[in-house]
């Protein structure tokens, strides 16, 4: 797909970024300063950079997925209590849009390093803090990063699944972000909702606000096991269509639709498929422990976000199986055996 762009960007212009993989994801990284102000002319920018719209993304730094079609900006903060400023954007691949209406948790454990890298924070040994103002959500995260000779360590002995090999562990405190979006962990103000579908099924699912509103579905509600791979939801149209009216329905619930009708396979609240674990599941699986149950619960999910599903787990949405099993004496197994 060739793109003419030249009136608006000039035959060429070079701009200083780099490209960064945070968690399961990757990005490019951009000073605030060397980007155009908020509006249609960033967002042109930075769709231009990531080859968008384009299913290969070939004629830009995109890899043809959404956990690779990723956008940091960074600036010196704008708030006392953070060091420095940090908005996401998320790039289409196939379609012309762009979004900056959530975060990215892989990407946020990626702006610690390139904070230090840059010099925009002092860089500390062994350990470095850095506090991030997140301009999506309004939220301050806080990431601990490894640091040797000024720079950020890159070698270590922390493994992630989805990602070969092993690097240096970054640790992030995301305790701010719970009810990012709509002020509260638990929209609703309950664990566990019913939502009745357009064919007459009614479908229990748990809406959490942590850094990002999700919507948890029950696999069995959706006649799934949980352990499907990316193809066998994402080639199921009939399925995308059923996840999406959940979508909708939870997001009207809780003030982000006026009416569920309005949109059509919503980026948010996210969808994760949630089921029992088995003891042969090595990949995507979340474990949160309730301490007021002394006991440990396991469960296996699949996330998606339309109109594709991601082959990664991403950071933010291991985050709410942790915090609502906390929080809500493990909401997610409430909708499990539902």
């Amino acid at each position: 797909m060739a793109h003419d762009d030249s009136r608006t960007f000039g035959e060429q212009q070079g701009v200083p970024c780099v490209l960064m993989r945070g968690g399961t994801s990757k990005a490019l990284f951009f000073h605030l300063r060397h980007v155009p102000p908020p509006g249609p002319a960033r967002d042109a920018f930075l769709k231009r950079a990531m080859g968008t719209p384009d299913p290969l993304q070939i004629d830009g730094m995109g890899g043809s997925r959404l956990v690779t079609s990723k956008v940091a900006l960074i600036g010196p903060s704008t708030r006392p209590d953070a060091d420095v400023d940090y908005t996401f954007a998320q790039c289409d691949v196939e379609r012309d849009l762009i979004g900056y209406d959530a975060n990215c948790g892989n990407i946020s454990s990626a702006v610690g390093p390139f904070a230090v890298d840059e010099g925009l924070v002092e860089a500390v040994e062994p350990l470095t803090v850095v506090r991030i103002h997140n301009t999506n959500t309004g939220t301050v995260l806080v990431a601990r990063v490894q640091v040797r000779d000024g720079k950020a360590r890159v070698t270590g002995d922390c493994a992630i699944a989805g990602v070969p090999g092993t690097g240096a562990e970054i640790l992030m405190d995301y305790t701010d972000t719970l009810g990012a979006k709509t002020g509260h962990l638990l929209p609703t103000g309950q664990a566990v909702d019913a939502i009745a579908l357009e064919d007459g099924r009614e479908v229990r699912v748990s809406i959490v606000d942590a850094a990002t509103p999700c919507v948890f579905i029950a696999a069995g509600s959706l006649g799934l096991n949980g352990d499907e791979m990316p193809s066998a939801i994402g080639g199921d149209r009939a399925l995308i269509e059923t996840i999406g009216e959940i979508q909708a329905r939870a997001g009207e619930r809780i003030g982000l639709y006026a009416h569920w009708r309005d949109v059509h396979l919503p980026g948010l609240p996210l969808a994760v498929i949630v089921a029992p674990a088995k003891s042969e599941d090595s990949d995507l699986r979340a474990r949160a422990s309730c301490s007021s149950a002394s006991a440990t619960t396991a469960w296996r999910a699949r996330a998606r976000s339309a109109p594709r599903r991601p082959r990664a787990f991403r950071a933010r949405w291991s985050m709410r199986p942790r915090a609502t099993a906390c929080a809500a004496r493990c909401c997610a197994s409430g909708i499990r055996w539902a």
